[in-house]
């Protein structure tokens, strides 16, 4: 017989205890687990309960102001301006058609369009989505007069760059347009997000970070699909604008030194060789920065894009031109250090010399130069000299050396996006991409600037300002200091850098500027620089581009002659031989000098120097 035959009644009493214990253990087990979600992990899960239900909205912060090294005049402000936002979630399917419709027709923006920044997918949204910005007070009035025709539509305060000045400045300050896809890719890490409006280009891209300031927010809770849940007041993090950025720029220098250029291809540089100061950046042709705000930016920018002047291009860092008879200052400077040949030793220039199997002529004057010396040569801008002196005393690896001693086929390190290095060869460049030895006709070439060579005008004046500073080159500036937006102290000042200290003594950088007074007193430009108001100094350059009409013109100079460097500025003009032949770049340099020393206005200059029968119509006075 068995144990529970013996005792019928503890079958069911054991099952009750086991039963009893079982809901013991479950009651446990749940209170255990509500103590480790409601306790332990409670903090934690009210963190993401609370970021799943609030949203925020950002409330763009204005960027910073830009000012002409004065503090004075300013050259870009923010404008008021609306962005239009559309909640999908919040417009009837039966009324989506019509409101998209007539949307896009009072935005003035395509219907497509429209549709792909609300696609399908986002019609269940309760978040708004910005469709159109630098919406103007008008556009937004008349939303607001028939705001039953447009359901789920919003708008918000959002300023736009007002740029004042519209003229040569432009490549120097850029222009903002908003983050694309590839640009959030790179600089998602520091802070930027969709949405954003960032520097494309100059001043508004280097210096994007300090402009931009920082984005307030405004936070609200809301459901799953982003619609408000609750009534109460939404918690706002004001925006922080943006440094104001006062620039290196003279106003009136740059609408100078614009004029004095005119409607010609081309570029001017006017320089402060003591501390690295660029007080006047002149491209031509430019563009009106404005284009890039508003609603038809991106068909501005594409015509820009495809006009085959490229105006979008700064030319006095962008291009790169063979730098001709500029180079001769380097060549001089070479031929006097070295002791290459003796300066006061004279060559005689028949107009043309044979070498090989070709015939050089001396560009300057083809009935030949007679007998010159070093200071005659360079003054003369004799090719038969250098072209004999360089190949034959001085060699390619000196020049090479002498080149890049000043600084050519590096970056000069401008605070300015998109500059390029220029070109320096060498016979080890020619082999590997040629596949040529490198020939003395190679040397002839290079010794006048022509050949492969290739600099920008901030090169060639930074080689202006080695020559003054005595064998320093300060790094060249655009930004001078940072102020605060809203008491005007200043937070940060630029100091000046030194980038480049030639080994160059100062004896030869001496007698290297007493020959470039004589380019102006006796040599090449000594009837177009005739100016009065201060004395010049400087070196010509008519660079070969296959063409039998036209030539680039360059003059690279700097005044006063003597005296403190710190009183002295340096003026490079360059006029593309795209323009009909006039040789201007000595003009235009005598038009700057005249009004920077005489404190004259453009046209003041141009009829103190009896040059107005030179001037075309369309840059005289407007």
């Amino acid at each position: 017989m068995n144990h529970s035959s013996a005792n019928p009644e503890a079958s069911p009493k054991r099952r009750t205890e086991l039963l009893a214990l079982a809901s013991l253990a479950l009651f446990l087990v749940y209170s255990a687990y509500l103590f480790y979600l409601q306790v332990v992990k409670g903090n934690e899960y009210r963190n993401k309960a609370t970021t799943i239900a609030r949203q925020s909205r950002i409330i763009p912060a204005q960027r910073g102001e830009i000012y002409d090294r004065d503090y004075q005049l300013p050259l870009v402000l923010n404008t008021d301006s609306f962005a239009v936002d559309l909640v999908p979630a919040g417009l009837p399917a039966a009324r989506r058609d019509e409101v998209f419709e007539r949307l896009a027709q009072t935005l003035g923006i395509p219907l497509e369009e429209l549709r792909r920044r609300v696609p399908p997918a986002y019609y269940h949204l309760y978040q708004p989505i910005e469709i159109a910005g630098a919406v103007g007070y008008g556009t937004v009035a008349k939303i607001a007069e028939r705001l039953d025709e447009f359901p789920g539509v919003s708008w918000h305060a959002k300023p736009v760059r007002n740029y004042l000045e519209t003229g040569s400045l432009s490549q120097v300050i850029g222009y903002v347009g908003d983050i694309t896809k590839d640009e959030l890719k790179l600089l998602y890490n520091q802070g930027y997000q969709s949405g954003d409006v960032i520097g494309k280009a100059g001043i508004e891209k280097q210096y994007d970070l300090v402009l931009r300031g920082k984005d307030g927010r405004e936070y609200r809770v809301v459901d799953v699909r982003g619609k408000s849940v609750d009534s109460g007041p939404s918690t706002v993090v004001p925006p922080t604008m943006g440094s104001n950025v006062v620039l290196t720029i003279d106003s009136r220098l740059q609408r100078i030194a614009e004029k004095a250029l005119g409607q010609r291809m081309g570029s001017v540089v006017v320089l402060k060789p003591a501390t690295g100061e660029v007080l006047a950046l002149v491209s031509y042709p430019w563009y009106n920065p404005n284009l890039f705000t508003g609603l038809g930016a991106g068909n501005a920018y594409a015509r820009l894009l495809a006009d085959p002047n490229t105006p979008l291009i700064n030319r006095t860092i962008q291009s790169s031109y063979p730098p001709a008879s500029t180079f001769k200052t380097v060549l001089t400077a070479g031929i006097l250090e070295e002791d290459a040949f003796p300066p006061d030793k004279k060559v005689l220039c028949q107009g043309a010399v044979t070498y090989g199997d070709r015939v050089f002529n001396c560009h300057i004057k083809r009935p030949g130069h007679g007998w010159l010396d070093l200071e005659g040569a360079l003054a003369q801008s004799c090719d038969i000299y250098f072209w004999q002196v360089g190949r034959d005393n001085l060699g390619v690896e000196r020049i090479v050396t002498y080149a890049k001693e000043f600084g050519f086929g590096k970056l000069t390190g401008i605070d300015l996006p998109g500059e390029i290095e220029g070109f320096v060869p060498t016979p080890q460049w020619k082999e590997r991409r040629f596949h040529e030895k490198w020939l003395g006709g190679d040397t002839m070439n290079l010794a006048i600037g022509q050949g492969y060579t290739l600099v920008t005008p901030l090169q060639v004046a930074d080689m202006m300002a080695m020559i003054v500073n005595d064998g320093v080159v300060y790094r060249p500036h655009v930004l001078k200091e940072l102020r605060d937006p809203a008491s005007g102290a200043v937070i940060r000042r630029v100091e000046p850098e030194t980038i480049l200290r030639s080994r160059i003594s100062r004896e030869t950088f001496a007698e290297l500027r007493r020959d470039l007074r004589s380019v102006v007193t006796s040599g090449t430009v000594r009837f177009p620089m005739s100016t009065k108001a201060v004395e010049v100094a400087g070196k010509t350059g008519t660079a070969e581009v296959g063409l039998k009409d036209r030539w680039h013109s360059w003059f690279a100079s700097y005044g006063p002659a003597s005296g403190p460097v710190e009183d002295m500025i340096v003026v490079v003009v360059m006029v593309e031989a795209s323009n009909a032949w006039e040789w201007w770049a000595p003009y235009a340099s005598n038009i700057i000098y005249q009004a920077a020393f005489a404190n004259q206005s453009y046209d003041e200059a141009v009829d103190s120097l009896g040059l107005r029968y030179l001037v075309p119509r369309q840059e005289r006075q407007e």
